[in-house]
C-alpha cells in the first residue's frame, strides 16, 4: 500500500513517477516511490494551483463583452501576465483566465476555452501543466520538507564537468544551461519493486480474444511475479476440468493458489495490485486490467473495491502506476534506436521476448480454455515471467531508460510507457517555454508567420522534398564499409540554428544567412530554443556519454550506466527532428522540417563529392549514410577527417560487411558481418505477413548467402540457390507445400462488418467463416489462403488444397528469388525454364 504524506515527511529519495489529476479532491496528485521502502508516496497539491488558459482579451473587455466567462460555473478568477513571444520577438500582456476545475478550460462542450475568441495553452492536460509550473521533473528525487516536495542536489562527476566546459568554451550561458541537463543523467536509477501480471480467461471460442468491456467469461488463472520474489499462480477450479500434472516448463518455486469462487480470486489479485507501487503487463490497457475491471464490476465488486482506474485509452491502478510493455515495445523508435531492431516483426510478447530474451512462450498443447488446470498455470506463468523479464534483462535496461526519457522529456512514466515520440518532444519544448517564460504559440501562429514548404516531396504523402538515396548497382560486392553521419538531422539543426522562430525570422539583417536548397534564411541574432534543446541532447551523446561509456577505465557497472543514457539520447536526437514537419505537431514549421532535409541532402552531396574527388567508390547512399567499396582505412580516416573539418559534422564508421549483396532497390539488401552474421534490409522474406514458406525459403537463401567467403565461392552459391528456387516452384506447381505453410495470418482489429469502404483479403476469409456460422470478432486471427475463383480467398478450415491458385503464390516465390538473383547476375526466368507459366514468360 502507499504511505500518506504526513507519514512521509524527512524521508529521503523519494522518485517522482508521476502526476496525475484527483477529481475527488480538485488537486493534483503527485505519485512517488520511496527507495528505501519500496512503497508509493502520494503527495496532494498544497500551493493552491488551478488549471487556466491565456487570452489577449484584455479583464474588462472579459466583464464587458464575454460576461459568460466569469459566470461560467468553474470561473475562479483573473490575472494579468506577461510572456515573451517569440514570433513576435516581444513582450507581450496577456489575460491569465483560472479555473475551479480541468473541464472548465478544455472541456468537450461548454468551457470557457469555446467562449473566448483566441486563447492560448487552453488544450494542455492539466497534470502536464502542473508540472511545468512547479517544476516538478518526473525522474528525479525529491524529499518532503515542511510539506513541500524539494529536489534533491545531484552531484556530476568532474570528469563531466570538464567535458562540458570544452563543449562550451566561450559560452557561460551555455555552459550553466549543459550542467542542468547533466543532472538529469547522473541521477542514479534504483531498482524500482514492481509486480508482473498476466491473466487467462474462459473462451467457448478456440482462438478467440474475448472482449475486455463485456467480460463475459470467467477468469481462470492470473500469474504474479515480481522483482521482491514473489511467484504466485491464482487458479480457479472448474468442473470437468482436470488438474493434471506439473509440466517441466513451470518451476517449482512457484505457489499455486486454488480458487473455488472467481470472486476471491480477483480479490487476492487486487490485494497484491495495492501492495505494489509499479505494475507490468503486457497489453494491460487493452485487455489484462481492463477486463479485470470490467469483470470485477460484473460480479458484483463496488468502485472502491476495485484497484484499477480507467482513462479514454488506458487503464490505471489506484496506488501505484502501470506500465503497459506493449505501447513501450510498439513505439518504433525505441524499437530502431534504443534496441537496434533487434525484434522487427509483429509486436508479440512472443517475438520480442524471444529476440530479446531468447526465450519465448509456452506452446500449449491444446487451446488454452480446455488445458488441464497446471498446464494452464504453466502457460499463463511464463507470460508473465516474461513481462517481467523484458524489464530486467540488460541491467534492469528499460527501466532505466524510461526514467532517464522521463528526466528527458518531462513525462510521468505512463505516458512514456504509451505516447510516441513526437508527444515526448512536446512536452520537453513546452517545459522550456514554461521555464523562461515564454508563451507556447498555437499551431495557427507558426503557420500564418513563418508559412508552408516550397520543395515538391518525391514520396507520395510528403509535404516536402527529404532525404537523399542514391541508388545502389546490383551485383555482389566484398569489403564494404559503412561510414555514418552521427546524429545527422540534429547536427543540422543545432549547427545551422534552426527553430520555428528563427528560420525566416524579422530580422532584414538576416535575409542573407540563407540555407542552401531552399528560399529560407535562418537568425543570427538569437539561439533558437530547439537548436538550443536538441543541440545539448545531441553534444551530450556524442561527445559525453558514448566515449564514456566505452572507457576502458571506468569500472562496468559506470560504463553500463553510460551507455543507457546515451542509448536514451539516440532515441530522442534521432527522432526529435522529424516531428517539425509532421501537421499534426503542435509545433509544425514546415520551413525548418525543409531546411533541415535540405541540409542533410548538402552534406551527403558534399562527402560524395569529396569521395569521388579521393577515388573513393560510393556504391550506395541513403539519409545518412554511405557504402564504401574496397576503400583503404587511411583514405576513409581522411574522409572523415575532412567532414568534420568542413562541414561540422562527425562521420563515423558504423560497420563493415564481408560482403554486401544489392538487388539494385533502395533500402534492400543482405549484409553479411564477418563472424558471418546477417543485416537484411526490405526483403520480402522477412515481412510480417509472408506465408510461411516463403519465409523458409529466405532463411534458407540467407543461410546460403552468410556462406560466402570470397568471390571463387560465388559460382557454387549460385547454382544451389538455383536448385533452390528450381525445387520451391516444383513444389509449388505439385501442390507440396500444407495449407498452413501457405497461409497468410492476419489479427482483426475491428469487426469484419465494420468494413465499408473496403474490404480486404482477411476480412473476405472472415465473412467467409461468418456465412457457416463461426462467431467473429476483433482480435481473433484469421488464417486465409489464395485460391482460384469466388472472392480469391478462403480461410484455412474451408480450403482444399487442389483449390490453391499457385500463380498468385507464384509472385511471392519470384519476388523473393528475384530480389537476390538479380544481384548474382541470374534472370529468375531462366531457372524456372520452360515450366514457368506464360506470365512470367515476358
Amino acid at each position: 500500500m502507499e504511505t500518506s504524506v504526513e507519514n512521509s515527511v524527512g524521508l529521503k529519495g523519494l522518485l517522482l513517477l508521476s502526476i496525475t489529476y484527483d477529481g475527488t479532491t480538485g488537486k493534483a496528485l503527485v505519485k512517488l516511490y520511496d527507495v528505501t521502502s519500496g512503497r508509493s508516496v502520494l503527495w496532494y497539491d498544497n500551493l493552491g494551483h488551478k488549471p487556466y488558459l491565456l487570452t489577449d482579451v484584455m479583464p474588462d473587455e472579459i466583464v464587458d463583452k464575454y460576461p459568460q466567462v466569469i459566470r461560467h460555473r468553474g470561473f475562479d478568477h483573473l490575472e494579468v501576465v506577461e510572456k515573451f513571444d517569440l514570433l513576435k520577438e516581444c513582450k507581450v500582456l496577456l489575460t491569465k483566465v483560472v479555473a475551479k476545475d480541468p473541464l472548465s478550460i478544455g472541456g468537450s462542450s461548454g468551457s470557457i476555452r469555446d467562449i473566448l475568441p483566441r486563447s492560448w495553452e487552453a488544450k494542455i492536460k492539466y497534470y502536464l501543466c502542473y508540472l511545468y509550473d512547479t517544476d516538478l521533473i518526473p525522474g528525479m528525487y525529491y524529499k518532503v520538507e515542511n510539506g513541500v516536495l524539494k529536489r534533491t542536489p545531484i552531484e556530476i562527476p568532474e570528469n563531466v564537468k570538464e567535458i562540458v566546459a570544452k563543449m562550451y568554451p566561450d559560452d557561460e550561458e551555455l555552459r550553466r544551461e549543459a550542467l542542468k541537463w547533466a543532472t538529469l543523467f547522473h541521477a542514479p536509477v534504483p531498482k524500482i519493486r514492481r509486480l508482473a501480471i498476466d491473466i487467462e480467461v474462459h473462451s467457448p471460442i478456440p482462438d478467440r480474444i474475448p472482449n475486455p468491456k463485456e467480460a463475459l467469461y470467467q477468469v481462470v488463472c492470473i500469474a504474479c511475479i515480481s522483482t521482491d520474489g514473489l511467484k504466485k499462480v491464482l487458479l480457479l477450479r472448474r468442473k470437468n476440468t482436470p488438474e493434471g500434472t506439473k509440466p517441466e516448463e513451470l518451476p517449482d518455486d512457484v505457489k499455486i493458489e486454488f480458487f473455488e469462487d472467481e470472486k476471491e480470486l480477483l480479490r487476492e489479485v487486487f490485494r497484491l495490485i495495492n501492495e505494489y507501487p509499479v505494475i507490468i503487463t503486457f497489453n494491460g490497457d487493452n485487455f489484462d486490467l481492463l477486463y479485470l475491471y470490467h469483470r470485477a464490476l460484473k460480479l458484483g465488486f463496488k468502485e472502491e473495491e476495485i484497484p484499477i482506474t480507467l482513462g479514454r485509452d488506458h487503464t490505471n491502478v489506484k496506488r501505484g502506476v502501470h506500465i503497459d510493455l506493449y505501447r513501450f515495445f510498439s513505439n518504433r523508435a525505441m524499437q530502431v534506436y534504443a534496441f537496434s531492431n533487434r525484434y522487427q516483426e509483429t509486436k508479440t510478447l512472443d517475438s520480442i521476448s524471444q529476440a530479446l530474451l531468447g526465450i519465448g512462450k509456452v506452446k500449449p498443447s491444446k487451446p488454452i480454455s480446455e488445458l488441464p488446470l497446471l498446464e494452464l498455470a504453466s502457460y499463463c506463468y511464463r507470460d508473465a515471467y516474461l513481462t517481467l523479464s523484458l524489464t530486467q534483462f540488460d541491467n534492469d535496461l528499460v527501466m532505466k531508460l524510461m526514467i532517464l526519457m522521463m528526466r528527458i522529456a518531462k513525462l510521468p512514466i505512463e505516458d512514456i510507457a504509451r505516447s510516441g515520440i513526437s508527444t515526448w518532444v512536446r512536452s520537453m519544448l513546452y517545459y522550456e517555454h514554461r521555464r523562461r517564460g515564454y508563451l507556447i504559440p498555437n499551431p495557427e501562429d507558426i503557420l500564418q508567420v513563418k508559412g508552408r514548404a516550397t520543395t515538391k516531396a518525391v514520396i507520395k504523402g510528403k509535404k516536402y522534398l527529404g532525404a537523399l538515396v542514391v541508388d545502389p548497382p546490383p551485383g555482389v560486392f566484398f569489403n564494404v564499409t559503412v561510414v555514418d553521419f552521427a546524429s545527422l538531422y540534429p547536427s543540422m539543426i543545432k549547427t545551422w540554428n534552426l527553430s520555428y522562430e528563427t528560420v525566416r525570422c524579422n530580422h532584414e539583417e538576416c535575409r542573407n544567412n540563407k540555407i542552401p536548397g531552399t528560399p529560407h534564411w535562418v537568425c543570427k541574432k538569437r539561439r533558437g530554443l530547439s537548436s538550443t534543446v536538441i543541440g545539448f541532447l545531441r553534444d551530450f551523446r556524442i561527445y559525453v556519454y558514448k566515449p564514456l561509456s566505452k572507457d576502458k577505465k571506468a569500472d562496468r557497472i559506470t560504463r553500463m550506466q553510460y551507455d543507457v543514457v546515451q542509448r536514451a539520447l539516440k532515441v530522442f536526437i534521432n527522432a526529435s527532428y522529424g516531428v517539425f514537419g509532421a501537421d499534426t505537431f503542435p509545433l509544425y514549421c514546415p520551413p525548418v522540417a525543409e531546411s533541415t532535409t535540405a541540409l542533410g541532402r548538402f552534406a551527403i552531396y558534399s562527402t560524395i563529392s569529396k569521395a569521388l574527388d579521393m577515388d573513393l567508390a560510393v556504391l550506395y547512399g541513403d539519409t545518412d549514410s554511405l557504402f564504401l567499396w574496397n576503400s583503404p582505412d587511411e583514405k576513409v580516416r581522411e574522409l572523415l577527417e575532412w567532414v568534420s573539418q568542413s562541414l561540422h559534422i562527425d562521420l563515423d564508421i558504423d560497420k563493415k560487411y564481408r560482403l554486401v549483396i544489392f538487388s539494385g532497390l533502395k533500402k534492400n539488401y543482405i549484409g553479411v558481418y564477418e563472424d558471418g552474421g546477417l543485416d537484411i534490409k526490405g526483403m520480402i522474406g522477412k515481412k510480417r505477413n509472408t506465408p510461411q514458406f516463403i519465409k523458409d525459403l529466405f532463411f534458407e537463401l540467407s543461410s546460403l548467402l552468410s556462406k560466402l567467403e570470397n568471390v571463387k565461392d560465388v559460382a557454387q552459391t549460385i547454382e544451389t540457390i538455383k536448385h533452390l528456387a528450381r525445387n520451391s516452384y516444383l513444389r509449388l506447381k505439385k501442390k507440396e507445400y500444407t495449407l498452413d505453410q501457405l497461409a497468410f495470418r492476419v489479427v482483426l482489429s475491428k469487426h469484419p462488418n465494420d468494413y465499408v469502404k473496403t474490404t480486404p483479403q482477411h476480412i473476405k476469409a472472415a465473412r467467409l467463416l461468418m456465412k457457416y456460422g463461426v462467431n467473429i470478432e476483433p482480435g481473433d486471427v484469421v488464417s486465409y489462403v489464395k485460391v482460384r475463383g469466388g472472392d480469391g480467398v478462403k480461410p484455412v478450415q474451408l480450403a482444399r488444397i487442389d483449390e490453391i491458385d499457385e500463380e498468385r503464390y507464384m509472385d511471392y516465390l519470384e519476388t523473393t528469388f528475384r530480389q537476390v538473383l538479380k544481384a548474382l547476375g541470374v534472370d529468375f526466368d531462366e531457372i524456372i525454364g520452360s515450366q514457368h507459366m506464360d506470365k512470367f514468360l515476358v
